[in-house]
C-alpha cells in the first residue's frame, strides 16, 4: 500500500527495494526555500542495519503488510520480551533488538501494539503516554519561579527525565514515549 512520505510515524513498516524496514524516527523538514523533505532514519529487520532515507513529503512510499495488534506485555527472560493478545490469550517472545529503546519503560500488564510480519513480532509502538513515579529529584529552590525552568529526576525504572521544580519524589507524572519527556502531573 504506497502512502505520503510525510505520514510515516515511528514504528512504521516500510518495504524498499523487497526489504522490510522499520522507522526509528521520522521528522518532516521545511527549509523556508525549497521542498519538504521527510527524514527518516531505519532499522532493516533482516540484519538490523540502519539507514537514513530522504523523500520529498508528497513522495509515495511502500508501507508493507503487517498485522498490527494490541498486545499486553508480562514479563522478561533469557528468551526475550513476552507478550499477550488480551482477547485470544496467545503469547509472542519479542527479540531485544525489536524492542530496543523502548525495554525500560515496559511494565506489567502495558499495551503496546505489536507489528507482526508472517507470525515475526517486527515492530513495537508504545502507547503515547506512559505513568511512572518519581524516585528522586533534586528539592525545589525556592524563589526559582521561572515556568521554563527545570531540574532533573530520576523514575522508578531508572530512566532520568526533566521535570518542572514542584515536582517532588513520590508523585507520579506523565511521560510523552514521543520524545521521553515530562507532560503533566499524573490523575490518579
Amino acid at each position: 500500500m504506497k502512502v505520503a512520505a510525510s505520514s510515516l510515524r515511528k514504528g512504521a513498516v516500510v518495504d524498499m527495494d523487497g526489504k522490510l524496514y522499520v522507522v526509528l524516527t521520522a521528522e518532516n523538514i521545511h527549509p523556508g526555500k525549497g521542498t519538504p523533505v521527510t527524514q527518516l532514519n531505519m532499522r532493516r529487520i533482516a540484519d538490523g542495519v540502519k539507514v537514513s532515507e530522504r523523500w520529498r513529503t508528497t513522495e509515495q512510499v511502500e508501507r508493507a503488510f503487517v498485522d498490527d495488534r494490541t498486545y499486553n506485555f508480562l514479563y522478561q527472560d533469557g528468551e526475550g520480551y513476552h507478550f499477550m493478545q488480551p482477547e485470544t490469550y496467545d503469547q509472542v517472545v519479542v527479540s531485544e533488538e525489536t524492542v530496543g529503546e523502548n525495554a525500560p519503560w515496559l511494565t506489567d500488564g502495558l499495551s503496546v501494539i505489536l507489528s507482526v510480519h508472517e507470525g515475526v513480532p517486527i515492530a513495537m509502538e508504545l502507547p503515547r503516554t506512559v505513568t511512572f513515579e518519581i524516585a528522586d529529584t533534586e528539592p525545589s529552590v525556592k524563589g526559582q519561579t521561572a515556568s521554563s525552568s527545570y531540574k532533573p529526576a530520576i523514575l522508578t525504572n531508572g530512566q532520568r527525565i526533566m521535570v518542572p521544580p514542584y515536582i517532588t519524589a513520590g508523585t507520579r507524572v506523565v511521560i510523552l514515549t514521543e520524545d521521553w519527556s515530562y507532560s503533566e502531573r499524573a490523575k490518579d
